[in-house]
């Protein structure tokens, strides 16, 4: 039986360790909350979008789509597929959650992002401390939403909040995601064929450039690291 003080100290260590990437992400959140203004939202559904969907690259391609006057089921299918990867992530993470009641699977289901996948998916299954993960995953939702209402409130002073360059959040979150999982050969190899790839397809202006890259990396990391094994 997990005591009080045990259960306080996890979340409070999940809290800590995910601090960076929350602060990391708040610029994006004060874009996500003026966007949502700029797209023509009341106030309360842009803050909606950040409670509900959640999603930061989703919920930004959402308010584009309805600036644009794209129909509900564009705008469905178009997300279905821009969070496809949480589908990989809930598989990956099933051995450390399988056990735990339908409540917790629900609960961090609904939490589980790029971040949390990344903070806590390698974590060996035995070991997983829930409370640990929800410290982290609720912190990250906390801190994201206040900074949606934040660009909310400024978004409506403020016209065109996004031209200032705050999209850069967006990059420097996944980087310090990615970066310091870069620990063998074959991640290293992925990464920089993405990219590389990524950068020529939006040179070229290809459709779906970020996918093929994604293919691509995913291509090469497996390739070196069966070259390796033999």
């Amino acid at each position: 039986m997990e005591s009080s003080s045990n259960r306080f100290k996890a979340l409070l260590q999940g809290t800590i360790a995910m601090m960076p990437l929350s602060l990391a992400v708040v610029p994006w959140g004060f874009l996500a909350g003026s966007f949502a203004i700029d797209s023509g939202l009341t106030p309360l559904e842009g803050q909606a979008m950040s409670a509900i969907l959640f999603a930061g690259a989703a919920q930004l391609v959402a308010m584009g789509m309805i600036k644009s006057g794209a129909t509900l089921l564009t705008m469905v299918i178009t997300i279905f597929f821009i969070t496809s990867r949480h589908f990989l992530y809930g598989l990956s993470m099933r051995s450390h959650i399988s056990a735990l009641p339908f409540r917790w699977r629900l609960l961090l289901g609904f939490l589980l992002t790029d971040e949390l996948f990344a903070l806590c998916g390698h974590h060996d299954p035995k070991k997983f401390d829930r409370w640990y993960a929800l410290g982290a995953g609720f912190s990250f939702y906390l801190i994201w939403n206040i900074a949606t209402l934040i660009g909310i409130v400024v978004g409506s002073q403020i016209p065109d909040l996004q031209q200032y360059g705050l999209e850069f959040a967006v990059a420097a979150t996944f980087i310090a995601i990615v970066v310091p999982n870069i620990k063998s050969l074959p991640i290293f190899l992925a990464a920089l064929s993405a990219l590389l790839a990524s950068v020529v397809f939006a040179a070229l202006k290809v459709d779906m450039g970020l996918v093929l890259a994604s293919l691509i990396g995913m291509s090469v990391g497996y390739l070196s690291e069966e070259r390796l094994k033999r």
